[in-house]
């Protein structure tokens, strides 16, 4: 599990915010299922806020366990589903940290203890929780929200072993306190709590017509299809035809040089004179668009998987593509097996060279040490489309081109 800290800005005290608890939906500028590039522009915004932010996921199986975005110095967590990048659940594990606004009244922080009784005076009544008797947990659950309290070994007697009495109040008149408070979606009516119980969590559904993780279909040296909007983009398409499909683009720079023109014998003239193209940038789609800058056509398509570990992680949204085995000019039919040879996010390097073959040795492609701590990346190519692939064996960038 990587971690990427962020630089402590001077003069923040720890523990000093306020944040409304909106149970099922989020708590402060974070809401449940908006992609992790939004939660970053919510940070962003609040520097002085969001000071100190750890950024952790599994370098090695970055699908198989949640994006986390931490703050140590508030108490508190976010977890995106590693598919989907968007906020399944929020943790607040310290809850002395972090003071939450729940209507009109505070609780949590190191004012506000965050005791049973005061969660259940609160938020009101509500059905018995669950015992978890191995971590000696007792969790109690609200729509959209569950309060994890410890329970000492010598009063686990006043709880059973499924159901368990609401504990108010132990034999000798304390009350429990909470250890971690769950925020989560409730539109599947599970329960969600510590353990076990956390994997049950689930980001809210996208609704209808929503463009995020819109499926990209991919016909090699031809177009994009995209599934939801309808629109078709093909190769030689004006500027004028992308925003007409696509709308505004969110960004436009000119490319500087041509770095792979090296390699073609075809054209022999230096690299400082082939400085026309240009790109369409739309990162909320995960695709970039180069276009000839000599007869304004469009000549490439960069989609971007958006991994963590990748130097242009958080630059993109992560697009949705699905690349068919069968427009290599292999024999796959589209039936039950077509889905082992499609190429989308979620594939390996090794699945692509099962797909496609082998095709010989990678480009190094690197941006330099001094801006990309995560290293060089690999560079294959094939007819009409390139793959740039990470340490860990996953693509980073898809590049489309015709030949």
């Amino acid at each position: 599990m990587l971690q990427r800290p962020r630089r402590r800005c001077e003069g923040t005290a720890m523990g000093a915010i306020v944040l409304d608890l909106r149970p099922g939906l989020g708590i402060g500028p974070f809401s449940l299922g908006m992609p992790i590039c939004e939660a970053f522009a919510q940070i962003e915004q609040q520097p002085n806020i969001y000071d100190v932010v750890h950024v952790k996921y599994f370098d090695e199986e970055p699908l198989k366990l949640d994006i986390v975005i931490s703050f140590p110095d508030h108490g508190f967590h976010l977890r995106f589903d590693p598919w989907s990048q968007r906020l399944r659940l929020i943790e607040i594990y310290d809850i002395k940290r972090l003071q939450m606004r729940y209507a009109t009244s505070l609780i949590g922080g190191p004012s506000t203890l965050a005791t049973f009784v005061a969660v259940y005076a609160l938020f009101g009544p509500t059905f018995p929780g669950i015992y978890d008797k191995e971590r000696g947990i007792y969790t109690l659950f609200y729509p959209g929200l569950s309060f994890a309290f410890p329970i000492p070994s010598q009063y686990t007697e006043c709880c059973h072993e499924r159901e368990a009495e609401l504990p108010l109040e132990f034999p000798d008149g304390t009350t429990p306190v909470t250890c971690r408070v769950s925020i989560y979606d409730n539109s599947t009516d599970s329960k969600v709590g510590v353990g076990s119980l956390m994997n049950k969590a689930v980001a809210p559904p996208l609704p209808p017509g929503s463009l995020y993780m819109e499926e990209v279909h991919v016909k090699l040296g031809e177009e994009l299809r995209f599934m939801v909007g309808g629109q078709h983009i093909p190769f030689g398409a004006s500027p004028q035809d992308v925003w007409t499909e696509l709308g505004r683009p969110c960004g436009i720079h000119q490319k500087q040089v041509d770095q792979m023109v090296i390699h073609s014998a075809s054209d022999p003239r230096p690299r400082s004179t082939l400085c026309g193209d240009y790109f369409y940038n739309y990162f909320t789609r995960g695709l970039d668009i180069l276009f000839d800058g000599q007869n304004h056509k469009i000549k490439k398509f960069v989609l971007h998987t958006n991994y963590p570990g990748h130097a242009d992680f958080n630059s993109y949204m992560k697009c949705n593509f699905i690349i068919y085995g069968y427009d290599f000019g292999g024999s796959v039919h589209q039936d039950e097996n077509a889905s082992k040879c499609t190429i989308t996010p979620s594939s390996k390097w090794e699945q692509v060279k099962e797909i496609l073959g082998d095709c010989g040795r990678a480009a190094i492609q690197t941006q330099g040490s001094s801006i990309n701590p995560f290293g060089s990346t690999l560079v294959y190519g094939y007819q009409n489309i390139a793959f740039e692939v990470m340490k860990n064996g996953y693509i980073a960038t898809v590049t489309l081109f015709q030949s």
